[in-house]
């Protein structure tokens, strides 16, 4: 599916891209040459895209990913799919999409790397959750965790033990955990959202959104069993994520919506951490929570869950103040996000309820505000909105960059 975004000069979307061709010489940031999300790895998806699309050239590519793996690459605590070895790992993989051969050598070098993390971080947890201790978000996440190595496993090796180890954690990391005379779930961490121990959160909380909280291992799963990867118990973790989740919808003037989180009152109820609705971002939002349950539905041939997505994306594109707190063009969380969440969603749909909106997110995103001056990048920088814009413009991407979403 695609869409016209004719109507933005072409010197205009030139401009976007022209600034993003040759790496800078010096890092913007210590580790920019090794980020997904804020550097070097991130750009290079947009290059790699183009390429692939016959729209730019391999040289360009080249040059990004020889900066990507310029000055070193993390395996350690901060390595993650948007950091590190994972991310060189991710943007490689990339750019070599349909084509096997091609930077052979430094995926396999790669490829050691993370198994290696990997395995040492699944042992980590697993000797977590058997001490009945509650996780860091970091341990499971999207971001920096075990969803997003689960993301770049899912497609370097579909078939693989490692990814397999991978989802059956997921799979344990569902169920719920007995802790302090309680019972949360599994995935309920001790720390606040900004990852800290804070009077505030003392009893921790329960992240809902994609980048940080429980949708993220929700798409991987539904994703993963889509492609054939199943372990025991994948299919009743998938179901017992959205039933948590649907039970959490929130009413608003007959609009449903999630909270980014959830809390523990005095009596020790959980509770939603907001009362109104938030922007309907990917990383937090609805948008990227309706994804989700589709893929999940889709996975377990579920109407009524598919119905629950359908509603719930559609509404997000229609209600004015939830799209009022939209404030920049991001593709975390802001207008390239969103188009790019509806334009995966859509294709997938069973009405064009979403479909039918694309065109005025397109405007929305070419007349929003620009980038706020961080480094070029993926997640908040202008590499993500044109990858959006491409999508528009092309309909699904032929190296399939936003994998690093679980988005498809």
């Amino acid at each position: 599916m695609t869409t016209d975004i004719s109507t933005r000069p072409a010197s205009t979307l030139t401009a976007l891209i022209e600034p993003l061709t040759i790496p800078p010489t010096d890092e913007p940031m210590p580790g920019w040459h090794q980020s997904l999300g804020k550097g070097a790895a991130g750009v290079a998806l947009l290059h790699a895209e183009r390429a692939h699309a016959g729209l730019g050239d391999w040289v360009t590519v080249h040059t990004w990913l020889t900066t990507v793996i310029s000055a070193g690459l993390s395996s350690g605590p901060d390595a993650g799919l948007f950091f590190g070895a994972p991310a060189a790992s991710y943007a490689i993989h990339t750019a070599a999409a349909g084509e096997p051969g091609r930077y052979r050598r430094a995926l396999d070098t790669l490829d050691d790397a993370v198994a290696t993390m990997t395995v040492d971080r699944l042992d980590q947890a697993h000797a977590r959750i058997d001490r009945g201790d509650l996780p860091a978000t970091t341990e499971f996440d999207l971001i920096t965790g075990l969803t997003g190595i689960g993301a770049l496993l899912l497609r370097r090796d579909p078939g693989g033990r490692l990814l397999r180890e991978v989802l059956t954690y997921l799979v344990r990391l569902t169920e719920p955990l007995p802790y302090r005379g309680a019972t949360l779930p599994g995935w309920w961490t001790y720390l606040s959202p900004r990852n800290r121990v804070t009077p505030d959160f003392a009893e921790g909380h329960g992240n809902l959104g994609m980048a940080h909280g429980i949708t993220g291992p929700l798409a991987l799963l539904a994703l993963a069993a889509r492609a054939g990867a199943l372990v025991d118990g994948q299919a009743a973790a998938i179901r017992r994520i959205c039933t948590f989740l649907t039970d959490w919808r929130q009413p608003h003037d007959e609009t449903p919506w999630w909270p980014q989180w959830l809390t523990v009152d005095a009596s020790g109820r959980l509770r939603p951490g907001q009362q109104t609705p938030g922007r309907p971002s990917w990383c937090y939002g609805t948008s990227g929570i309706a994804r989700a349950l589709q893929l999940a539905g889709i996975t377990l041939h579920d109407v009524a869950l598919l119905d629950t997505a359908e509603d719930a994306m559609a509404a997000c594109l229609t209600t004015p103040g939830p799209l009022g707190l939209m404030v920049d063009n991001s593709l975390c969380h802001g207008w390239a996000g969103l188009l790019q969440v509806a334009a995966r969603f859509a294709a997938d749909a069973r009405t064009p309820c979403v479909a039918e909106h694309l065109a005025e997110l397109v405007g929305r995103l070419l007349s929003g505000s620009g980038p706020d001056g961080s480094p070029p990048g993926l997640l908040e920088g202008d590499a993500g909105v044109v990858l959006a814009l491409h999508t528009a413009a092309h309909g699904a991407p032929v190296s399939g960059w936003d994998a690093c979403m679980l988005l498809a």
